[in-house]
């Protein structure tokens, strides 16, 4: 990896206390939604980012959620887990997503997009991995953070957004520029806060599934998939549905029931 990036993984700060026993709390298997609601209720940012999110139509809840009680009930402790972090890892992050050619704004909702397809595609398959494949769906892409930053520092960011904009594979573009790609470098993160190591290596190998160990290797697959079919420079396109697609065919999958989950979330505006 390269050094001006492992220089930054090893700079960053810690994981804000709220979060640190939001993980605690998802951890113990006698823990309950009251639990994790009085540990995140008192976080404003935790709190209405969690609001946000359970009134998108990403999720489709069908009426007004008023308070964070309701959220946690309604989108369960992974889930509710899942949308905390993400949103607080990129707020603790400076996030300048320039060398991708999209804000920071578009970034969280490609972001967002990714793990409701990945919810709303393997909740047909398997409900546990889907909430295990929310989270790393929701956090995959935290390394184009520190990708986008090292590039701006080198000042070859013209450059970069001009290969993604052409590009169909994002992570042979950033290998070209920084010698890693996304997925190393989100799996260096995660590692570097201590999360557990099942989640990491899924990341990690989420750009090279077709090397992954057997063990993680479907979750590796269908986050590869996921981020396929949305990447940050053509969610929803028409050549990135297809790929995807052909890869979900490839793997084994019912490529026809991830075709209509897609086209049921385009139904409904959400790009």
């Amino acid at each position: 990896m390269k050094n001006s990036i492992v220089e930054s993984i090893k700079a960053l700060p810690p994981l804000p206390r709220t979060l640190i026993d939001m993980q605690r709390v998802c951890a113990d298997p006698e823990a309950s939604i009251a639990d994790l609601t009085r540990t995140i209720e008192h976080d404003p940012m935790i709190v209405a980012n969690l609001l946000k999110a359970a009134n998108s139509p990403l999720y489709m809840f069908g009426r007004e959620i008023k308070n964070v009680a309701q959220a946690v009930s309604l989108f369960g402790m992974s889930m509710t887990r899942s949308i905390a972090l993400g949103n607080s890892v990129r707020r603790l992050l400076n996030v300048d997503m320039e060398p991708y050619g999209i804000s920071s704004e578009r970034f969280a909702e490609i972001s967002s997009l990714q793990a409701a397809l990945i919810h709303n595609w393997y909740s047909r398959i398997d409900r546990e991995k889907a909430d295990t494949l929310f989270l790393a769906a929701f956090l995959q892409e935290t390394g184009k953070i520190l990708i986008a930053s090292d590039i701006i520092q080198e000042d070859l960011t013209y450059n970069f957004r001009s290969d993604v904009e052409m590009t169909n594979n994002i992570a042979q573009v950033e290998f070209t520029y920084v010698e890693d790609t996304t997925a190393t470098v989100t799996a260096a993160i995660f590692e570097h806060w201590r999360f557990d190591a099942e989640f990491v290596e899924m990341i990690r190998f989420s750009d090279n599934y077709l090397n992954a160990p057997e063990s993680i290797a479907e979750y590796a697959t269908a986050l590869n998939i996921v981020k396929t079919i949305l990447p940050v420079n053509a969610p929803f396109a028409e050549p990135s549905i297809n790929l995807g697609l052909r890869k979900a065919h490839d793997a084994g999958y019912d490529h026809e029931l991830l075709e209509d989950i897609v086209d049921d979330m385009l139904d409904k505006s959400l790009i």
